[in-house]
């Protein structure tokens, strides 16, 4: 069992995972509709990592015998002018979510709930990842972006991203 802040911290984060799916899948229309399908592909691969991070802590909570509460969804809210900055708010909500996973850290010391403290450890890699390829994306951007066939580059780089199943 854990204790009732652990399992409102994570429920919390449970909600900060499924909004960033739906945040994510919002972009990934905007991109549809100005015809940049390899970012839009891109966004939805993004949005379905998204759900499996909320889904794994779902059933973190339902098997350390806790209860999952679902908080509403907020609508996403992000500015739609160009490539370059929905991708700097991409990665300012990853730092966001960062932020947030660290916290969750902190508690689960402050708790000493070191099962938990554990099982956060792969949240914390996974960030450090998700912030570094979206850097990764935006130096391109910033670099090359200007050019229509170097956005065009890109935009046949980032279709070609895979979903891949988290492992834990």
């Amino acid at each position: 069992m854990i204790s009732d802040k652990i399992r409102d911290i994570l429920n919390e984060q449970i909600n900060k995972e499924f909004y960033s799916a739906y945040l994510y899948l919002s972009m990934s229309a905007y991109f549809s509709e100005i015809g940049l399908y390899g970012f839009s592909h891109w966004a939805k691969v993004q949005s379905k990592e998204e759900i499996d991070h909320g889904m794994i802590l779902f059933e973190y909570i339902l098997g350390r015998n806790s209860q999952v509460n679902l908080g509403q969804i907020s609508m996403p809210k992000f500015d739609m002018n160009s490539p370059v900055e929905v991708f700097e708010q991409i990665y300012n909500h990853e730092r966001s979510i960062t932020s947030s996973i660290d916290c969750v850290a902190s508690m689960t010391e402050g708790e000493c709930d070191l099962a938990t403290r554990n099982f956060i450890d792969w949240y914390l890699k996974e960030q450090i990842e998700e912030e570094a390829s979206v850097s990764r994306i935006i130096a391109k951007l910033k670099t090359f972006g200007a050019e229509k066939s170097a956005l065009f580059l890109i935009d046949r780089e980032l279709s070609s991203r895979e979903y891949n199943l988290p492992e834990l």
